[in-house]
């Protein structure tokens, strides 16, 4: 039987998905590891919520603990991000093709950027299955009043422990792994996920343009994107 975790960074991120699941019927609460883990069913789908923290150790953490203590099946990050492919605009979203750490440099050593020593990998594939579930559940008719006017594209998403705000480091990230978007957390949960064989996804809804353009001033919206990403994982596990 399938038992998706749920992960997202901060609380708004995870708000609306604890409220489903409380409505749908009776929840469990387990503090573990300093974090408090959500257990009850969203659509008829056994999941686990939880706020793992920002950044990539908090994510990571949080990831292994779904995985050996509540026996995970999937896990699924949801939540923000910082838009590097051109033509993503603030709302659209993003749903993994892989995950890698754009901070990771051991090039140095003679590893190649992005590369972890001594593993031989630069990027963690998403789930096939869990992916294209996420792209059906865009198309879904019965929310089209969510996603109306919004794209969602397939793409990269780096990872790592900085919030990008400024062209040069966008541009640099841009020459060493092209994504689609940044964000905190989704590779350390990839990374967690491919060292124990569980299948994952990250959706993110952008809610800046990971610059210093007003732009990015003008249209942060932290909660409005967080709310939109979780409603497309509900809808997700209605398929899935």
């Amino acid at each position: 039987m399938k038992k998706i975790g749920i992960i997202g960074a901060m609380e708004t991120e995870v708000a609306l998905l604890k409220q489903l699941a409380k409505k749908n019927g009776r929840v469990k609460e387990k503090v573990a590891g300093g974090l408090i883990f959500v257990e009850g069913k969203i659509n008829g789908v056994p999941i686990v919520i939880v706020k793992s923290g920002v950044g990539k150790v908090n994510a990571a953490l949080c990831a292994q603990r779904l995985i050996l203590q509540f026996k995970v099946t999937h896990i699924i990050n949801t939540g923000i991000a910082g838009a590097i492919k051109h033509g993503l605009k603030v709302f659209d979203f993003v749903v993994s093709s892989d995950a890698v750490y754009h901070d990771m440099d051991a090039t140095p050593w003679g590893y190649k950027p992005m590369e972890i020593p001594q593993m031989n990998r630069i990027s963690f594939p998403a789930d096939e299955a869990l992916l294209q579930a996420a792209q059906a559940a865009f198309t879904d008719a019965d929310n089209e009043e969510f996603f109306t006017g919004h794209r969602v594209i397939t793409g990269r998403i780096a990872s790592g422990d900085q919030f990008i705000s400024g062209e040069d480091v966008k541009k640099r990230i841009v020459e060493i792994c092209d994504p689609a978007c940044v964000e905190m957390e989704g590779a350390a949960i990839a990374h967690a996920c491919f060292v124990s064989g569980i299948p994952y996804l990250i959706l993110r809804c952008i809610s800046d343009m990971a610059d210093d353009s007003k732009e990015t001033t003008d249209l942060f919206n932290e909660s409005v994107a967080a709310e939109l990403s979780a409603k497309l994982v509900v809808t997700l596990l209605n398929d899935f």
